[in-house]
């Protein structure tokens, strides 16, 4: 097994299930993803020697491997990504998969079998993933659920990008560096006004207005119009409710321009989606927030994030 908290390219490893070496590789400083950001990455949680939503990043290799046009064997992959699993027994697999270094110089790769020739590389970590709370999808699936918290909308905004690119987890997320750093600046600043904390996550918003995801997560939302339940049903996110994700109408951003189409906010689509009240894709907009009756962000590591509250960019805090 890889030792904790090391890379490793896998590239140069047996593709078979046998247990892998603990060698490591250097990465060249011509890598492609570290020049261009010419690749793709999934983080996977790990349990008990199982990949959390295997089959949902199993799905992303194979997808985001044909839109960048890379030539990757997704199935042997996996054998070797269960291999690490099951070795490491609870922490995270982050995997980066990169274009492998080019003949030509520039931006352009070789339009041949060596220009869709990929590096992989792979990073084990062992750790701790909460997992005290969960909510039960229609399907069965378990998802984690985070204690509740609060969220702030962030100036920062997203690119916008063209179809082969938006939605994918490319290598490229400096909008979501700069938008951490901003969310981290505001952390620090109310913590010197000795105001109350709490603030787990940013919303972020792209060049063309609506507000699409978090920093590091994915968003959905109800609307206080569409409420589909009476009021003193309105679940309270401080309290642990097995029915959180199927009361009332849940809507999410389309990542058709901009953002990230997470594992979990799939998960979520499809788990509610043979339900009464399918995930509708709506874009959020300025003048949906002072309607927000919940919110809630997500990934594939921390699950639902439920928030009690959201800070505007006027000051103004819609509560929920």
């Amino acid at each position: 097994m890889l030792p904790s908290n090391s890379w490793s390219c896998l590239s140069h490893l047996p593709q078979t299930d046998k247990s892998p070496d603990n060698s490591t590789v250097t990465a060249s400083l011509d890598n492609r993803g570290l020049a261009y950001a010419d690749g793709f990455f999934t983080t996977m949680g790990v349990i008990n020697g199982l990949i959390l939503w295997q089959d949902y990043h199993y799905q992303r290799l194979i997808s985001h491997a044909k839109a960048l046009h890379l030539d990757l064997d997704s199935r042997s992959l996996l054998a070797i990504l269960q291999t690490h699993a099951q070795q490491l027994s609870q922490g995270i697999l982050k995997l980066i998969i990169t274009r492998a270094v080019q003949d030509i110089r520039g931006y352009g790769y070789t339009p041949s079998e060596s220009g869709s020739k990929c590096e992989i590389w792979l990073k084990s970590s062992a750790m701790t993933i909460a997992t005290s709370k969960q909510l039960h999808l229609p399907d069965c699936r378990l998802i984690p659920m985070q204690s509740a918290s609060t969220a702030v909308c962030l100036s920062s905004q997203l690119a916008c990008l063209p179809p082969p690119l938006a939605g994918l987890k490319s290598l490229n997320r400096l909008d979501n560096v700069l938008a951490s750093a901003e969310l981290q600046a505001i952390k620090v600043h109310r913590l010197a006004s000795n105001i109350e904390l709490g603030i787990s996550e940013g919303l972020l918003r792209d060049m063309s207005g609506p507000w699409v995801e978090g920093t590091m997560s994915n968003v959905f939302y109800q609307l206080s119009n569409t409420r589909l339940v009476e009021s003193e049903s309105i679940l309270n996110v401080n309290q642990h409710n097995s029915n959180y994700l199927r009361t009332g109408q849940w809507y999410t951003p389309s990542m058709a321009q901009s953002g990230v189409a997470g594992v979990m906010r799939q998960v979520i689509i499809d788990g509610l989606a043979k339900t009464d009240t399918p995930v509708i894709i709506k874009p959020l907009t300025d003048e949906d927030l002072p309607q927000l009756s919940q919110l809630f962000f997500c990934n594939a590591l921390r699950g639902i994030m439920p928030m009690t509250s959201l800070t505007l960019l006027s000051g103004e805090v819609v509560s929920f």
